[in-house]
């Protein structure tokens, strides 16, 4: 009987421990319904921009305390697949496609205090469905589909002090709808799929390291998605969402670095893909993207608490 106890106890122990952790709640939805957008945080209040297939001009800012949307100044001409950046009080928007589905190397400067926007130099790469990061005083662009339609293992560093970019080493895998983060100076580029084919994703995660302009392999995400989006709470780097050729993907796993380890957490309520994701504080708002691959939309805002 003792030793049934005992087995009983270590079982239970184990189930516990592989049991997902952290809390979801669902907030105000957004004021329009979205996918391939790009999320930003400055402060207490969150930007959702563009998107595709309609309301590709629009911007929304969420107001967290008050859990509360309102619409802001839109951007100058429609955007998807963007990549986005908040430095120094200001957001950056890189790339993305057009309209009419071309890979741009636009870079746009938003200024909430003025509600306005204004062009800054272009990449020298035009490109789409790429992940961008911020270190220090520079914003690192990686990855996305180029106007050939084929991806790119292109780094580009913008030094918005100087308005001004310039290539670094490249990325050891090109890939396209990947996600980004950075932690103690490193940048990290995770997932993502080949040439624009979500049946074709990629679990692989690579670390840059500016002072060395050297990238290497690390751990690999337990899940192969793209149409992924990330965020940095505590030292991890947290991804959520997909898309695969069957479906959208609620997984929700972060990267450590310090143990080169993976750690899987509480699901999504809703899957879905082309997914914003930024923090305030220590709650990371999973916004807008399509719960069914391809064209679909949703104006979900789910809140996660590690």
């Amino acid at each position: 009987m003792i030793s049934l106890l005992c087995l009983f106890f270590l079982l239970f122990a184990s189930i516990s421990a592989a049991i997902a952790q952290g809390q979801w709640t669902v907030r105000a939805p957004m004021l329009t319904s979205r996918t391939e957008v790009a999320a930003v945080a400055l402060g207490e209040k969150l930007y959702i921009i563009g998107g595709f297939g309609r309301n590709g001009e629009v911007v929304e800012e969420y107001d967290a305390g008050r859990d509360q949307w309102r619409h802001r100044a839109s951007l100058p001409y429609a955007l998807h697949h963007v990549g986005a950046a908040a430095a120094r009080g200001k957001i950056y928007v890189i790339g993305g496609y057009s309209a009419a589905g071309q890979p741009l190397d636009s870079v746009l400067e938003y200024d909430p205090a003025l509600d306005r926007w204004q062009k800054r130099s272009p990449m020298p790469t035009p490109r789409a469905a790429l992940a961008v990061g911020v270190i220090g005083d520079t914003i690192f662009a990686v990855g996305g589909i180029t106007t050939t339609g084929r991806d790119t293992n292109a780094n580009e560093e913008y030094d918005f002090s100087h308005d001004s970019w310039v290539k670094r080493a490249s990325m050891l895998t090109a890939r396209d709808h990947l996600a980004a983060g950075s932690i103690d100076g490193k940048l990290y580029a995770i997932g993502g799929r080949l040439n624009g084919n979500h049946t074709r994703n990629f679990a692989v995660n690579e670390e840059y390291d500016p002072s060395l302009n050297r990238w290497r392999y690390r751990a690999a995400m337990p899940t192969s998605r793209s149409g992924i989006a990330a965020a940095v709470v505590d030292g991890r780097i947290f991804v959520f969402g997909g898309e695969s050729g069957t479906g959208t993907f609620n997984q929700s796993e972060s990267f450590n670095p310090q143990t080169n380890s993976w750690q899987v957490w509480a699901r999504m309520p809703t899957a879905r893909h082309g997914l914003g994701v930024a923090v305030i504080g220590k709650t990371i708002y999973v916004v807008s993207g399509g719960p069914k691959p391809g064209a679909s939309f949703s104006a979900a805002n789910e809140a996660f608490t590690p």
